[in-house]
């Protein structure tokens, strides 16, 4: 299975909005979406994400609560991006965040 990141969305809080924003700027089928991959963070579980997923079809792959194994996928990826990215880094903006964001992925 391909696994990649396809839509991404940054800010001061983490949001069902902000994760509404992230989906919205795929550019690709959102049909053709089989999983969409997060932790379990309290955004996830909105009404309004699980209203999209179940519109376009889209399976959520949440792990079992002390079991990162059942979403080793996006745990990963936000390990990497953690590692790779994020470390010793101070952005003058929210803007400068986005934009080298983008260009990291």
């Amino acid at each position: 299975m391909l696994s990649e990141i396809v839509g991404r969305s940054a800010g001061r809080h983490k949001t069902a909005a902000r994760v509404m924003q992230a989906m919205s700027q795929i550019s690709m089928n959102l049909q053709t979406i089989e999983f969409f991959h997060s932790d379990r963070g309290k955004e996830f579980d909105k009404h309004l994400v699980d209203k999209c997923l179940k519109v376009f079809g889209i399976r959520q792959s949440l792990c079992r609560k002390g079991c990162t194994y059942d979403n080793a996928i996006a745990e990963s990826t936000f390990k990497a991006v953690k590692r790779e990215f994020v470390p010793h880094t101070i952005f003058d903006s929210l803007v400068q965040l986005k934009l080298e964001f983008n260009h990291y992925v």
